[in-house]
């Protein structure tokens, strides 16, 4: 089957098949749910064949995945969520946040998980692009269609509420924060 521009399925499924396990752990993690990251990754999979006409032959298919996915979550699955985006959070974290000491190393994948889950979705998506998959900052702000200071900055921030979070986590273990003495 021949595609607009002579392009076949084989060279579809050659440059983008390797990348599905990879989209679907971004999209479980966006989505929360492995049905909803399945129809995510579906529905890449199906936007990309549509746009594969456009590809570069050579360029990044990885980001190129990637930033259809993050588009498909933003006009869909975000409104199928129904999340309240807060417009000042930037600020009430600021001055929320304090220093807080190293976790322990013995978490859980589920406290990890659960700590991730639980940051705001727009940190969140920054910090899984950046450090689960690796990312530049480029890159992400291609993908995000925002500035890469944005990225960094949301980086930052992510990564604070992290740490803030498993913090919380390793008080439970019998650690001691910072400004309780330390350990």
């Amino acid at each position: 089957m021949l595609f607009g521009n002579k392009l076949k399925v084989e060279d579809f499924e050659t440059a983008t098949m390797p990348f599905m396990k990879e989209l679907y752990r971004t999209a479980a993690r966006f989505t929360g749910d492995p049905a909803d990251a399945e129809d995510l990754v579906q529905e890449t999979y199906v936007a990309a064949w549509k746009s594969f006409h456009r590809f570069e032959p050579g360029t990044n298919c990885r980001a190129w995945l990637h930033k259809i996915l993050f588009n498909k979550y933003q006009h869909h699955w975000r409104k199928k969520a129904r999340l309240k985006l807060v417009d000042d959070i930037d600020e009430t974290l600021e001055q929320t946040l304090a220093y807080t000491s190293p976790v322990p190393e013995h978490l859980t994948d589920e406290e990890v998980i659960s700590a991730f889950q639980d940051i705001p979705a727009k940190y969140r998506e920054v910090v899984l692009l950046v450090d689960v998959q690796e990312f530049t900052y480029k890159e992400v702000s291609e993908i995000m269609n925002v500035p890469i200071g944005t990225v960094m900055s949301r980086l930052s921030r992510g990564r604070t509420a992290l740490a803030e979070k498993l913090s919380s986590v390793a008080v439970s273990y019998g650690f001691k924060t910072a400004s309780n003495g330390g350990r």
